[in-house]
């Protein structure tokens, strides 16, 4: 896909020397065995900025959540009443997969994994903005996250028996059945990164060509679809997460 130029680029530009020397100490990249240049670093810092918005974000709304002022909800949109409902609607996702103690106890990477993808996404509706998911080293990233944790999650609840669910369910199919399931495992990262990065990088470019033919109305169409594609890739990619981890930590008696 293409390098799209945002507020992030002309900051980086004043840094182009330092950056691209650091870039060539990191050598060829592993598929396509290219180079990195400069430019190379603004997903990293883009991925930086959504994580300190987010951050922002909880820290502002932290007090009002707090206490019995919690209780009352706000008659108007706001901050708090907007995360109540964004967190609310993922954690009913989770237990809808997973039962209601599964999902509490594995809403901290559900919930940080919805928050930085809808915030990530949205950048791509503001002009100028850098949208750190149409990156596939951050979306492949993001993934990797979840591939470890919810391996971690099945190994530590299940032990041996989760290494044993990949051999199948008798002995003599097991030459047959593991190296079914450990493509199956390391594939599931791959889709996770590949699908959100070319949706969100499409999307993003689509808006930018539209712009640029006219600023005020030709691109409202494209812009509402551009919402409809963040929501959605967000959903995806929170239910995906909560199917891998209810997959990894069922035990066999469910």
């Amino acid at each position: 896909m293409p390098e799209h130029s945002s507020f992030l680029t002309l900051i980086l530009a004043h840094m182009r020397d330092t950056l691209d020397q650091n870039a060539h100490l990191l050598g060829e990249t592993i598929i396509g065995g290219e180079k990195p240049t400069w430019h190379s670093w603004e997903p990293v810092y883009a991925s930086g900025f959504v994580v300190a918005l987010v951050i922002l974000f909880a820290l502002s709304i932290r007090g009002k959540l707090a206490g019995e002022a919690a209780l009352i909800p706000e008659e108007r949109l706001t901050a708090r009443t907007f995360a109540e409902a964004f967190l609310e609607y993922f954690y009913d996702l989770a237990k809808s997969v997973m039962d209601a103690e599964r999902a509490k106890k594995y809403f901290p990477i559900i919930g940080t994994s919805a928050m930085f993808v809808f915030f990530s996404n949205v950048m791509a509706l503001v002009p100028g903005m850098p949208v750190a998911t149409s990156n596939l080293n951050i979306t492949m990233g993001c993934a990797l996250v979840v591939f470890l944790m919810f391996n971690y999650y099945g190994l530590r609840e299940q032990g041996m028996g989760y290494i044993k669910h990949l051999l199948g369910p008798a002995w003599y199919l097991a030459w047959l059945i593991f190296p079914v399931e450990v493509i199956s495992l390391m594939v599931r990262p791959i889709t996770l990164a590949v699908r959100l990065m070319l949706n969100m990088a499409v999307d993003h470019l689509i808006l930018s060509i539209f712009l640029g033919f006219l600023a005020v109305l030709v691109p409202l169409p494209v812009m509402v679809l551009g919402i409809l594609v963040v929501l959605v890739q967000t959903l995806v990619f929170t239910l995906l997460t909560c199917i891998y981890i209810g997959l990894a930590t069922e035990h066999e008696a469910h």
